[in-house]
This record gives C-alpha cells, sequence and structure tokens, in this order.
C-alpha cells in the first residue's frame, strides 16, 4: 500500500525523476524564449510543451510554485528601485551612494528578490529559463492569484507505448477567444404572415 505517499514514481529512481522535472519545467520556460531564423530548435508554439498526461500532472505543480515565487521576488526588486542610483559603477556619485545609507536600504530591499532567483535556480538548474521566468512570465502573472498552467489532453495517444499525451500550457496567451452569445431572432406571427 502507498498509504501518505504523494506523487507518481513514473518507473524512475528519484534522483532520475527530479531531474525529469527539472527539465520539463525548464523546457516550457525556455519556449518563451526570443528565437531567430536560424534558430533549429525554435518551439512551434511559445508557452506550450507535449508530454504525457501523468508527467503534465507531476509538472504543472512545480511551474505554478516557480511563478509564484518569482512574482513575490518582482515585487522586492521593484521596491528597491527607489533606493538604487542611476551613476555608472566606480564613478564619484556610485562611490558616493556606495558609502550611504540608501545603498544598505537598497540592499536590505533587493536581497528577497535575489533570494527568489536563486530558490528557483535549485529547482530548475537553468540561468536561461530563470533569466526568462523573471523577465518576461512572472510581469506576465503579476495581477494573477494563481492557476498559470492548464492541462490539456490530446485525443491521439503517443505512437509506440500508446501513452496518454497532453499539453501543458501558460494561461492567457493560447486561450479561445469566447464570443458573446446574442439572442436569436425568432419569427414572430406577424413576420410569419408578412413573409407568406
Amino acid at each position: 500500500m502507498r498509504h501518505r505517499r504523494k506523487g507518481r514514481v513514473l518507473g524512475r529512481s528519484s534522483s532520475h525523476r527530479k531531474a525529469l522535472f527539472a527539465n520539463m519545467v525548464s523546457a516550457i520556460f525556455l519556449t518563451e524564449r526570443e528565437t531567430t531564423e536560424l534558430d533549429a530548435n525554435a518551439p512551434k508554439v511559445p508557452g506550450r510543451i507535449i508530454t504525457t498526461l501523468e508527467k503534465a500532472k507531476e509538472i504543472r505543480p512545480l511551474v505554478e510554485k516557480c511563478i509564484t515565487i518569482a512574482r513575490k521576488g518582482l515585487v522586492a526588486e521593484a521596491s528597491s528601485a527607489e533606493f538604487g542610483t542611476k551613476a555608472v559603477r566606480g564613478s564619484e556619485e556610485w562611490k558616493a551612494w556606495r558609502k550611504s545609507d540608501s545603498w544598505r536600504k537598497w540592499v536590505d530591499a533587493r536581497s528577497p528578490g535575489i533570494t527568489a532567483r536563486r530558490r528557483v535556480y535549485s529547482m530548475i538548474r537553468d540561468k536561461q529559463a530563470v533569466e526568462i521566468l523573471f523577465r518576461t512570465i512572472a510581469p506576465r502573472f503579476s495581477d494573477r492569484p494563481g492557476g498559470y498552467t492548464r492541462i490539456m489532453k490530446l485525443a491521439k495517444p503517443r505512437l509506440g507505448d500508446n501513452g496518454t499525451r497532453a499539453i501543458l500550457e501558460f494561461v492567457g496567451k493560447n486561450d479561445r477567444v469566447t464570443k458573446k452569445a446574442t439572442k436569436p431572432a425568432f419569427e414572430t406571427a406577424e413576420t410569419a404572415v408578412s413573409a407568406s
């Protein structure tokens, strides 16, 4: 029995499973990178990966946790801007700011943001993915309280082992556009008489 054993094993050892999850979480963040024409590995649809349903269900909480940590880190980085300076590093103005009390306030205000970046990096182990998360993905979800991803089951199973496939994607970018339903105009007795 698996009492109190959370999560799927997926036929892997714990270290292999942890590495798999980290790679897949960084893969969904890397689909948002800026691509060029010469990029041979450019994603077909940004913000979307296709995997098995079981893996998608295991990865989704990790993706959401990373985005939540990044959102909190961005708030800290924004609050530190008021104590910062625009002086060039090494200049006299910068050296005076460095010795002032506002530098200490800047460091204290910025430290939760740096801690957030380090926490995310410890989970996914990809500097480029962390940078994309903090630069593009987290600001997009700054007003959203949660539920940053969705899982859509695909009808066609995977060739070879008949595994159930699913799409894991970010909410908002690839949403379907819904039109507001209008009330249908039914024929009334007057229009039916006039039409005949």
